[in-house]
């Protein structure tokens, strides 16, 4: 019963924290048109919606019975990403932010991390006595 708890509080964490940024990115906010513009250059807008829509995907199969494994696969790539964009290119603290956009990556980073590894017997090519 506790797993069960504690998995569903990973994936409302990781979830509410890749969602709360759709907004602003899909939306146009400048805070975010400047972050992307940033990393992408000219192709600020495609990599902005991109990233939405990958978050969203992965918001949504982190509740999806047999598919938490690559919601949780596809969130620990994307939180990847921005983190070595920080480390890389933005810095810890990206617009005086405090390093908040950093740390909300390494948390949603580790509860993908940890649901993968409690949902790796539901990955299809993998063998079961894993």
């Amino acid at each position: 019963m506790m797993k069960k708890i504690f998995s569903l509080l990973l994936k409302v964490i990781a979830a509410i924290i890749m969602l709360e940024t759709l907004f602003f990115k899909f939306s146009g906010a400048q805070e975010s048109i400047d972050l992307f513009t940033t990393l992408a250059g000219e192709n600020e807008a495609i990599m902005r919606i991109g990233t939405g829509v990958l978050e969203l995907i992965a918001s949504i199969l982190l509740f999806t019975p047999k598919k938490t494994w690559l919601g949780a696969f596809l969130t620990i790539g994307l939180m990847s990403s921005a983190m070595m964009s920080h480390f890389t290119i933005l810095g810890i603290e990206h617009n005086n932010d405090g390093g908040v956009l950093f740390t909300a990556a390494v948390i949603t980073f580790l509860a993908g991390f940890i649901l993968f590894l409690q949902n790796k017997k539901d990955i299809p090519f993998i063998r079961k006595n894993l």
